[in-house]
């Protein structure tokens, strides 16, 4: 079953979600429309709108009430990744062009802050300052994240707890912010939005591990990108640092470079997956995969729930 079809019952919802982000991204100068509107029509999940949605199921559920926050967090989410594409220099995502390489870095980065102020903007509207205090703080962590990301590019000497910090920063806290915020936004007990917070918090840590481990075991059709092109681009990810416990494969490893033939990557590759890295990297995911179940547990039982767990389920059980 595709991830979609969990949250099919929301289609009406997020067609309206999907109205008001392309009318948020309007802008007066044609590039700024053109780049916005190219990363929006990309594709794309939507996880953080549904995950707002159902998190507001929990509550009063009325989509007036929570679109905003739906479309701030997507909009956050979107210009995350206009900035990470100029950082890693990535010329694909998702299979198509970035905005980096369909016009260059300027607009990119143009675009990508251009994308976070209309996120700031629809912001404004939410009438809670527990949604301002909870969003800019997760916008302050996503932009330290993004820091520690291009700090640590090529340091093959970070250890698990860099890692897991960055990951945090990266992922985890913006999903965990789409739970909080959803719930928020309705008026749903402290208690509760609280634990929907912690839920999103682990299956974005498993999210993030499970994409890291995608990035060695997936083809290059499915990934929209070449396979291993994290490492390719200097991000130490959870299968490299448990690969490179073995000091022959870490020879190898430090040796890495964007330029690396095609060939000696693809070696480097099969190393790390026969070290047993990606089944101990599987392993730590599964374990933040469970925190996410306890959490669910203690939640009232409505369909929502039922929904957030194939979600996560899901999430944990990607191929690899």
């Amino acid at each position: 079953m595709k991830l979609k079809m969990l949250y099919s019952f929301l289609n009406t919802d997020l067609q309206l979600i999907e109205k008001e982000l392309e009318a948020a991204i309007q802008a007066d100068s044609a590039v700024l429309r053109q780049a916005s509107l190219h990363l929006l029509k990309s594709g794309g999940k939507r996880i953080r709108p549904v995950l707002v949605l159902l998190a507001a199921k929990f509550g009063q559920y009325d989509i007036h009430a929570v679109k905003k926050a739906a479309v701030a967090l997507e909009l956050i989410h979107m210009a995350s990744l206009v900035h990470d594409d100029v950082i890693d220099d990535s010329d694909l995502r998702r299979g198509a062009p970035t905005i980096k390489s369909k016009w260059d870095n300027r607009i990119a980065m143009y675009t990508g802050d251009y994308i976070f102020a209309r996120a700031l903007e629809v912001i404004t509207e939410i009438n809670d300052p527990q949604a301002h205090q909870l969003l800019s703080h997760t916008m302050v962590e996503l932009t330290k994240g993004e820091i520690e990301q291009i700090k640590d590019k090529y340091n093959f000497e970070q250890n698990l707890r860099t890692y897991l910090r960055r990951i945090k920063r990266k992922t985890a806290l913006l999903i965990a912010s789409s739970c909080q915020l959803g719930a928020i936004s309705v008026g749903v007990d402290e208690k509760i939005h609280r634990k929907l917070f912690e839920f999103g918090y682990y299956v974005g840590m498993t999210y993030q591990i499970t994409d890291d481990i995608l990035d060695f075991t997936a083809s290059e059709k499915e990934l929209g990108k070449p396979a291993g092109s994290d490492l390719r681009q200097g991000n130490i990810t959870l299968p490299v640092l448990y690969s490179m416990e073995d000091p022959k494969i870490k020879s190898r490893i430090v040796q890495v470079h964007e330029d690396i033939p095609k060939d000696e990557m693809a070696s480097i590759i099969q190393d790390i997956t026969a070290s047993g890295a990606i089944e101990r990297a599987a392993a730590l995911g599964g374990l933040y995969l469970e925190k996410a179940f306890e959490a669910l547990n203690e939640l009232p039982a409505n369909s929502a729930k039922k929904t957030l767990y194939e979600i996560a389920k899901f999430i944990g059980k990607r191929k690899y």
